[in-house]
């Protein structure tokens, strides 16, 4: 062995980064190792390039239940506290207005019913309701152009946070990597995991790795690893590579239009990139595709792994599929791949947004987008819109469709507990502390109106002051 540890995390995106934060920052477990077969860390779909940037807290993605958005609210203030903690210069994000577009009577009802029969208002207490006029104010292109006898209506939030997750990934190495005990290995593909008596074998193309306990977070290839331990049996995948379209600076912040609550895709929206103002995207998009990773054709025979080519995987594939919401859904999506129809075909959807935006103003984002596994319940035949997880003796997979970049901290909360347990009480984390470092930090609404009230008595802010901060994004 060349190598021997408590606790081995395998994968580098965000999810894996965030475990390894948690665990060496904020608890007492005496060695821990990453392993990730990229060079750099993100460097798949927490990669800036291959998602939408977007905080997800479920207060303006329609297609979430009250229940779903009370998840992830937490998750999404976890992440961004850390944000609002340890960058003040948003150099990993920015903030913007964000809302949700109701275009015509019934959308505008429904926003309505969302926002007060449904209990949405309650539960953000920053979230309201803003008509034309103001629309026109934070997003002038969304009303330019557009009919005036249009009914119009949003749900509108200040925290609208574009973030790049890679770099966030690598600020949660950078803040535990020089620590006694932590071991991070990238550029190092683990071929097989193999259970013991006396822990785990983690097998690397760069030699092999001795470990107590072990968690697999490594997206879709996570439930690839579970089966071959012979965990996971009642699962499978349903990968979706998400893509965009681009278009110049056209919008302030994130707007969102609704979705359907059946679609477990998210709503096509446009929003600025975090790094780059004059460029706003448009999508996503979502098609289906036979591979665990875009643009990546080892990973298709990695798929057929999961996918098993057995008859619970093709009876779930053709009972999802036969969706009279997701079938029509699922074959738009394949038209927006053609070039020059596919354009003109997501067009309205751009329009929706920014009414005056014509074919020539859009361009399909080359070198955008990632692939997020919807997981396939194949006892029940039906897609299992949660997060999944497989717990075994001493090991852990986390397979995280969307938002789990976004939930990434609240996951690797959860997860730090059951890591715990392997060890049976032997080791402890440290809540308060891990609590103070994220989602203290997060701002809260009678924040806002206390920095509010310090500007009325201070006319002349200066470069710290966080209403400057806010005015200036």
């Amino acid at each position: 062995m060349s190598e021997h540890t408590d606790l081995i995390i395998v994968g580098g995106g965000i999810s894996g980064a965030s475990l390894l934060y948690t665990v060496a920052k904020f608890t007492d477990v005496d060695d821990v190792t990453l392993i990730e077969k990229e060079r750099e860390i993100a460097a798949v779909n927490s990669h800036r390039t291959n998602n939408s940037q977007t905080l997800h807290f479920g207060d303006i993605e329609t297609n979430y239940t009250l229940e779903k958005a009370e998840e992830v609210k937490e998750g999404a203030e976890l992440l961004a506290g850390y944000l609002e903690g340890t960058d003040p210069d948003r150099e990993m994000h920015s903030k913007r207005s964000k809302m949700v577009l109701g275009v015509g009577d019934d959308e505008v009802a429904a926003l309505e019913e969302r926002y007060h029969e449904e209990g949405f208002g309650d539960l953000f207490p920053k979230l309201r309701e803003i008509g034309r006029d103001e629309i026109e104010e934070l997003e002038p292109k969304v009303v330019e152009g557009r009919d005036p006898g249009t009914e119009l209506k949003a749900l509108q939030t200040p925290d609208g946070y574009v973030v790049d997750y890679g770099a966030v990934a690598q600020s949660f190495v950078d803040a535990v990597r020089g620590q006694e005990g932590v071991s991070v290995h990238l550029g190092t593909e683990v071929t097989n995991v193999d259970e013991g008596d006396e822990g785990f074998t983690v097998e690397t193309d760069d030699g092999d790795f001795a470990a107590d306990s072990a968690v697999v977070t490594a997206g879709s290839h996570s439930l690839q690893f579970a089966k071959e331990m012979g965990y996971g049996e009642d699962m499978s995948l349903l990968p979706v590579a998400g893509s965009f379209f681009l278009a110049d600076d056209l919008l302030n912040g994130k707007v969102y239009t609704l979705q359907m609550k059946s679609l477990p895709f998210a709503a096509v929206h446009g929003d600025a990139d975090v790094h780059d103002d004059g460029v706003t995207r448009f999508g996503p998009t979502a098609k289906l595709v036979p591979a665990l990773e875009r643009g990546e054709i080892s990973t298709v025979s990695d798929f057929v792994d999961v996918f098993e080519l057995n008859a619970s995987s093709i009876l779930s594939y053709a009972n999802i599929l036969a969706d009279p919401i997701l079938f029509p859904y699922v074959t738009k999506n394949l038209v927006y791949d053609v070039p020059a129809l596919g354009k003109r075909a997501f067009l309205p959807h751009v329009q929706k947004v920014v009414p005056t935006v014509g074919a020539d103003d859009i361009q399909r984002a080359k070198g955008y987008g990632g692939v997020r596994p919807q997981i396939v319940d194949t006892d029940n035949k039906t897609l299992d819109m949660g997060e999944a997880k497989i717990t075994g003796d001493g090991i852990l997979f986390n397979i995280t469709p969307s938002p789990g970049a976004s939930t990434a901290l609240k996951t690797a909360m959860i997860d730090v507990q059951t890591v715990l347990d392997f060890f049976d009480g032997e080791y402890e984390f440290d809540e308060t502390a891990f609590r103070d470092a994220t989602i203290e930090n997060f701002p809260r609404p009678d924040d806002i109106e206390d920095n509010s009230a310090a500007s009325e008595v201070d006319e002349s802010p200066g470069d710290d002051d966080p209403v400057a901060a806010e005015a200036d994004d």
